[in-house]
């Protein structure tokens, strides 16, 4: 047991849109992304999915809205809603989600990732 320091952990990694695994916490993976530019329209089927802007600034496309974050700032994206994660800037974002969660989740490309660098 130690703790984590989150600017270290941003600092050892270049990749974007590649969440990196960091701890666990019972059923539920903690990650850090590294974001920049527009990600993928997804949804996670069974799967809520947390997002806490750490630096950056990182809006969250919903079919009907947008949810502008700011550091500091966390968004629960419910099971089945479609959503589109876009940075304006370089961001870093920590995540929560049940193991085994595909971050692309009903959609596959070159961004999806089955298994999680642990970092």
């Amino acid at each position: 047991m130690d703790k984590v320091n989150l600017k270290e952990k941003f600092e050892s990694f270049s990749d974007y849109w590649s969440p990196k695994l960091i701890g666990e916490v019972d059923d539920f993976d903690v990650k850090v992304v590294k974001s920049k530019g527009e990600f993928v329209w997804h949804h996670h089927e069974n799967e809520d999915e947390l997002f806490l802007l750490i630096k950056g600034k990182l809006v969250i496309k919903l079919r009907d809205k947008d949810i502008t974050l700011n550091p500091g700032e966390m968004f629960i994206v419910p099971k089945g809603v479609e959503h589109m994660p876009v940075a304006v800037e370089e961001c870093h974002v920590l995540m929560l989600e049940r193991r085994g969660v595909v971050n692309t989740g009903n959609v596959r490309n070159e961004r999806t990732v089955e298994t999680y660098q642990k970092i």
